[in-house]
């Protein structure tokens, strides 16, 4: 257990070091569970979903993507069943009164932070809604709540999907996104925090006439996660546990549903979710709206409300999966082996000796066409801070896959030396073929 905190530690420790992750507001002392991602984190957070976007809607033919509001009527979240059942069970400790979520520890022993066996309170239900206000008056009318998913928005927009897009079912609509959940007990860096993303499918089913019928859509979105973690996030498989939710725990509108859980250095606990939502959403809203919802079959001329599969992916929590499975460590170095394709730097250019004009100017010229060509292979760092040897270092942390030094050589032959992140092998390229080798071995 030492060793596993020891690692969590060291990851948040490089995050802040090398600009993955900041505490939020840090400059005033900073605020509970808040944070910021650095100018490598967003890079490395966009890569994932950038990824995610072209896999899972650019390039099917049975998907569209939507980017929707964070605030809705408060009317969606009762019709969803939000306002009544999404809650948590919290107790207080009696002597620190800290607050915690009964499913979440042992109420049994002492209290975790302040050390006592005083007992805790009995559980109550905590609604997790973050609510606020419309307009200028803090009153009940105006009362409003930012989404706590991604959701609802697909199952209230689907008519107007399916008007504008034509598309027949089966399809699903695909949003990336903020959510917002009051959580209990937050924690654990990036893993749970009240202000999170979430990149998340609706995907719409006929009325299945049987378990069969709806279980070869639910496998298939299986399969697609599952493969999503080993080739896109390069996670290895047996770090992957898949979870089946006990009927007694299961959200109010799922009947069936997997959680994908990963061994992150702090236990093993929930990465992503898989859930069978029946017709639940679109039969609630078409009666709490007065809309018809229901979708014409264009053969047969049925109207029926579809079912739905909806596979969700926690972008923070990708982004610390991704941290945690890349993070090595060497006698002469810590570095990231993160999948080239999600790197935040593509490549770094830097000249072997900074006070050489004729070496920065050549090396300058190749970070400028590695960088602005149509065929630029994405972002390229230009580092020439202190000696090759602490470069090296540097990029490696950020999990740079190629560092491209010019010598006197290359004034010599126009050719660099690519060093290999994972290797350290230096091959000699030229110049002029240095984009298109660097794409093969990303791409």
């Amino acid at each position: 257990m030492s060793n596993e905190k020891d690692l969590m530690e060291k990851i948040v420790s490089l995050c802040k070091r090398r600009g993955f992750v900041f505490p939020g507001s840090e400059i005033y002392g900073g605020f509970a569970n808040s944070w910021n991602y650095g100018p490598v984190g967003v890079e490395l957070k966009n890569n994932i979903k950038q990824l995610w976007w072209k896999r899972f809607v650019q390039q099917r033919s049975d998907m569209v993507g939507i980017d929707a509001a964070l605030i809705m009527k408060p009317a969606v979240w009762e019709a969803s069943g939000h306002l009544k059942n999404f809650s948590d069970p919290l107790v207080e400790c009696k002597n620190c009164h800290t607050r915690f979520r009964a499913d979440k520890i042992d109420i049994t022993k002492p209290c975790e932070i302040c050390g006592k066996a005083a007992g805790f309170t009995e559980a109550k239900m905590f609604n997790l809604m973050f609510k606020t206000f419309i307009g200028p008056a803090e009153e009940q009318a105006n009362i409003a709540y930012f989404r706590p998913e991604t959701a609802q928005a697909m199952f209230v927009d689907f008519k107007n999907v399916l008007d504008t897009s034509r598309k027949t079912i089966p399809f699903g609509i695909g949003q990336i996104g903020k959510a917002f959940r009051n959580e209990i007990t937050p924690g654990n860096f990036i893993f749970r925090t009240r202000e999170f993303e979430q990149m998340e499918i609706e995907y719409f089913i006929p009325v299945p006439k049987s378990d069969e019928e709806w279980n070869k859509y639910f496998e298939m979105w299986r399969g697609n996660m599952l493969s999503w973690i080993k080739d896109d996030l390069g996670i290895l498989p047996e770090h992957i546990h898949e979870l089946e939710v006990p009927k007694e725990e299961l959200a109010h509108y799922s009947k069936r549903t997997i959680d994908f859980e990963y061994h992150f250095p702090f236990g093993v606990d929930e990465l992503y979710g898989l859930a069978y939502r029946t017709d639940f959403d679109l039969k609630n809203h078409s009666e709490k709206s007065g809309q018809d919802l229901r979708y014409t079959d264009p053969q047969t001329g049925e109207k029926y409300l579809p079912h739905v599969i909806e596979p969700t992916w926690g972008v923070d929590r990708s982004v610390l999966a991704v941290l945690c499975e890349s993070y090595r460590e060497e006698a002469d170095r810590v570095y990231l082996s993160l999948p080239p394709k999600l790197a935040p730097y593509k490549a770094a250019v830097f000249p072997l000796l900074k006070n050489k004009p004729e070496l920065v100017k050549k090396a300058k010229e190749i970070h400028l066409a590695l960088s602005t060509s149509n065929l630029a292979l994405g972002p390229i760092a230009w580092d020439d801070r202190g000696n090759v040897g602490k470069r090296y270092y540097s990029q490696d942390e950020i999990g740079t896959p190629f560092c491209v030094t010019v010598d006197f050589q290359s004034l010599e032959d126009n050719t660099v030396t690519v060093r290999n992140r994972d290797t350290k092998e230096q091959p000699r390229v030229g110049a002029g073929e240095l984009r298109d080798y660097i794409s093969k071995q990303i791409y």
